[in-house]
């Protein structure tokens, strides 16, 4: 049998003379060299050789340095009493032919000592992902200075703005509509012109029937409202050709429609379809996300990953709302009220050199 210096299969034969086969591969170690003294009677030694095959010896003047193998097996009915005797269910035993059980007893009890007593590898070691050392801390104190709600966001976002007497078809369209127009517009300027547009009639038909002027000034002064218009028409056909008249329930879906990007995409999951498929970033999220240190990103989409790489899932439906009316009330992006917020102590952008207080605000040198 041709053994691979970088994969060991070491065969032994249980109490019960059932033959195993053990495949050394992932979660436990032991070494080549010990396990040797154990298997010289199995697999004879020879100069130049590790156990009968050629190895190539390393050009080092140090000679030859110990190699570790690993050992993967899981729970196995052939090797029940072997297996229960020492706790451990990682290692994989496989039945193989009986030519092996001319192997005496005492190599065979000396391989499974070796093999089954080699310590587990602890957790611990595991690579461990990274997150910021003081996120949840200052998450927390994030939400107190969230707790009354009095940011533009908790009473003009889009999940306050749709009629919540629609049929569910429109209170979702309505929902993308709130989505689309408030890229680069203040959720107050959204809100009037939802507003509008419910009273003349927010469905998909009645837009589609719309002219693009009337439809203007309806939404007009939101930002970039004439490129808006034409993403609106085009969405508002595409819903009805390949949707049925609703919004897409799916990601993918969504950001195929004009002028709907990853933010908005997550963002209407979560609002219109009540699923979690990921993190919505704005201009809020991304700027604060940079100055407490949770990212280095230069782009909201690439804080959106990397945020998405650490954070648990369970803050990923609130983390939105929370951190832009953060960014609305306190950690504004021209000078932010650093002195009376509770992160002023552990926020690397409140000591950064780049601010300096005045009068109860910090300011950009």
């Amino acid at each position: 049998m041709s053994v691979s210096p970088f994969r060991l299969l070491l065969c032994f034969t249980c109490a019960n003379r059932r033959s195993v086969l053990i495949t050394m591969s992932q979660s436990k170690y032991f070494t080549r060299q010990r396990l040797a003294t154990s298997a010289d009677s199995v697999y004879p030694h020879t100069e130049g050789s590790d156990h009968g095959h050629e190895v190539k010896k390393p050009a080092s003047k140090l000679g030859r340095k110990r190699q570790h193998v690993k050992v993967d097996y899981h729970y196995d009915s052939t090797v029940a009493s072997t297996v229960s005797s020492t706790g451990n269910q990682n290692i994989k035993a496989e039945p193989v032919c009986d030519s092996i059980n001319s192997l005496s007893d005492n190599v065979q009890a000396q391989i499974i000592q070796y093999v089954f007593k080699v310590k587990e590898e602890p957790d611990a070691k595991a690579k461990k992902k990274w997150e910021p050392p003081l996120w949840r801390e200052q998450l927390a104190n994030i939400v107190e200075m969230r707790k009354f709600k009095d940011a533009p966001v908790d009473s003009m976002g889009c999940d306050e703005l749709y009629d919540k007497d629609a049929e569910p078809k429109t209170l979702r369209y309505q929902i993308l509509l709130s989505l689309m127009m408030s890229s680069q517009t203040k959720d107050g300027v959204t809100a009037a012109a939802i507003g509008r547009l419910r009273q003349h009639g927010c469905t998909v038909e009645n837009i589609l029937k719309t002219p693009d002027d009337q439809l203007g000034k309806l939404i007009y002064p939101v930002g970039f409202w004439r490129r808006k218009v034409d993403y609106i028409k085009r969405t508002s056909q595409i819903l009805v050709d390949q949707h049925n008249g609703d919004i897409p329930d799916t990601l993918e879906s969504l950001c195929q429609l004009p002028g709907v990007g990853p933010k908005m995409a997550h963002l209407a999951m979560k609002s219109a379809w009540k699923t979690i498929t990921g993190i919505g970033v704005d201009t809020h999220v991304h700027r604060i996300s940079n100055w407490l240190g949770w990212v280095r990103t230069k782009e909201p989409e690439q804080t959106r990953k990397a945020l998405e790489e650490w954070l648990p899932r369970e803050h990923w439906s609130e983390i939105n709302h929370i951190l832009v009316g953060f960014g609305q009330t306190i950690c504004s992006p021209v000078a932010p009220k650093c002195v009376g917020c509770l992160n002023n102590d552990i926020c690397p952008y409140a000591k950064s050199p780049k601010v300096k207080v005045k009068k109860g605000v910090k300011e950009e040198k």
